[in-house]
């Protein structure tokens, strides 16, 4: 059970867990990853690998709940346009968070820190497509349900940098800026964070303290990060962004892959 790892997390490393957390919020709501930094994190902190996916989907959901209703109240994301964006989510969440839980620990040990990785320099050396904008042309609705459910699945098994991956689909598939389809990728990972922690949530695989702790400190960075994507993008922080995560990697992949503390 959670709980009795919770008693033993020390205040100073649940303090790290939330600054970590609020720079994770600040993150997404800008670039999307923010996973990749609390979901390394919590491993390192020494949380079982099914604990980590479920307490970050929690403090997840937290963040994307603030910077989803913060593009939606400044008009850049419309739930009708994306109904079946939406459906394609949920089903896809709840189909990987399910499966997750059938994967045994030694298996997560060895592929999230292959996930975080391989998103690192996927962020490293990708380029995001420009696209120009355009708030009143149709957006696509057959493309919704792949793109969704693919999406939906791997954020319920995983998740790291769904965001970033929501972002720039949307931005190859339909006639969207960059804002918007931020807009896009933070309400896709509401919805897949609620459907995916509602599974781990059943399976007991939530540690309460961490996540609601982290899940505050994230809201806090979310709304800030949400702000400022709107007001000016996210250039400065996207080198200080990859050289964490990459470094943060590293010390998982010698942890688990090679078996040093």
């Amino acid at each position: 059970m959670p709980f009795p790892f919770e008693l033993a997390v020390d205040p100073a490393t649940l303090a790290i867990l939330a600054l970590v957390a609020f720079l994770a919020g600040f993150i997404d709501a800008i670039a999307g990853g923010g996973g990749l930094l609390t979901i390394p994190a919590l491993l390192t902190a020494g949380l079982p690998p099914h604990l980590v996916l479920g307490t970050n989907k929690l403090c997840a959901t937290f963040g994307a709940a603030t910077a989803s209703y913060t593009f939606y109240r400044r008009r850049l994301f419309s739930p009708l346009q994306w109904r079946n964006a939406l459906s394609g989510t949920a089903v896809g969440a709840f189909l990987g968070a399910a499966i997750a839980q059938w994967l045994p620990a030694e298996w997560l040990n060895q592929m999230l820190p292959a996930v975080v990785f391989a998103c690192g320099l996927y962020l490293l050396f990708g380029r995001t497509p420009d696209a120009p904008l355009n708030a009143d042309a149709p957006i696509p609705r057959y493309r919704q349900w792949p793109q969704s459910i693919s999406l939906g699945f791997y954020d319920g098994v995983a998740g790291p940098g769904t965001g970033a991956f929501w972002t720039v689909s949307s931005l190859l598939l339909y006639p969207l800026d960059l804002l918007r389809a931020s807009g896009v990728a933070r309400s896709m990972n509401f919805v897949s964070n609620v459907c995916a922690l509602s599974i781990f949530i059943i399976s007991g695989q939530v540690a309460w303290l961490l996540g609601v702790c982290m899940g505050m400190a994230l809201m806090v960075g979310a709304f800030l990060g949400a702000r400022t994507a709107i007001k000016g993008g996210s250039k400065f922080i996207r080198p200080v962004f990859i050289l964490v995560v990459l470094a943060l990697t590293a010390r998982l992949a010698w942890q688990h892959w090679f078996g040093q503390a």
